[in-house]
């Protein structure tokens, strides 16, 4: 087992097994007026998330809706950087988010890495491709959080930041690139933030480090399109992920036009599209999924 790593020691499942009940709680069906039902759109295929620590977060929803889509998941959690945020660790988190996918009919396995740890995003799709032979989607979710202002920056965090945030997303987009087989459906989804919509002064380190993710967007989307790999890139928009104290909330949804955050599922629904063969001509895009937050 590589150094840093630490896997669910729980039974596997094969590739894209899915139960009726998995396709009740969401899943590739979604029956409604004027949708034609059938199999969940992502059978067969393999995906793996990062940064899914806290059951309330994105990583989490995405997890979620992908598994309902007929997905395998390959579910990556770092708890102790969550256990030292104002917000805390959710203990138990991974594992009862594991328990609920599979609980759902969904094939789905935890590894614990920390992406700080220049060996842990190749050994991230190695165990992907132990546990279900390949890897078709690759979702770079996971983030460190960096409250420092021009006066308080330092270089320690500087590279933390980027080596968690920027280097740890390449190196898991290279990995990845390097195992597909041009089959249909390979999908990479990064993740930036706001920064540029709008300054955000007190955040320096995470702002440059998901710039950086922004702009790498089309240059990565251009040199994998004659693989078949389409990237691009989600903005979650002021996302409700539990971080946030309640005057925040009222304030920022106050703000919205929409009234109020965006939530976990509705940056999974646009991750979903992206990774569906839907949007299998949509490459090198920045996604904004926040309700009109951007257009104000």
């Amino acid at each position: 087992m590589t150094t840093g790593l630490l896997r669910s020691a729980t039974p596997r499942k094969p590739a894209g097994m899915t139960t009726p009940e998995a396709d009740a709680g969401g899943g590739g069906a979604h029956e409604g007026a004027g949708v034609i039902a059938g199999p969940p759109p992502l059978v067969g295929r393999v995906a793996l998330v990062t940064g899914a620590s806290r059951r309330t977060a994105i990583g989490a929803a995405i997890s979620r809706r992908l598994s309902a889509d007929g997905a395998a998941i390959l579910v990556h959690s770092w708890s102790p950087h969550d256990a030292a945020q104002p917000w805390g660790a959710d203990e138990g988190g991974p594992e009862a988010l594991l328990a609920d996918l599979r609980a759902r009919g969904g094939a789905a396995e935890h590894v614990s890495a920390d992406l700080a740890d220049p060996r842990s995003p190749a050994a991230l799709v190695r165990s992907a491709r132990d546990a279900f032979g390949r890897v078709d989607i690759l979702v770079a979710n996971h983030a460190r959080s960096s409250d420092q202002s021009l006066e308080e920056l330092t270089a320690d965090e500087i590279d933390l930041t980027f080596a968690v945030n920027t280097r740890a997303t390449l190196l898991l987009v290279q990995a990845f690139a390097a195992q597909h087989d041009g089959a249909p459906g390979g999908r990479v989804v990064l993740f930036t933030s706001g920064q540029y919509h709008g300054g955000m002064p007190g955040e320096l380190p995470y702002v440059a480090s998901k710039g950086a993710l922004h702009q790498l967007t089309p240059s990565l989307a251009i040199h994998l399109a004659p693989r078949g790999i389409t990237v691009n890139c989600v903005d979650p928009g002021p996302n409700d992920t539990g971080w946030a104290d309640d005057e925040t909330r009222q304030a920022v949804a106050a703000r919205h036009p929409g009234g109020r955050w965006s939530t976990p599922e509705d940056a999974a629904r646009a991750v979903a599209w992206l990774v569906s063969d839907e949007a299998d001509w949509i490459t090198g895009q920045v996604l904004a999924s926040d309700g009109g937050w951007s257009a104000r």
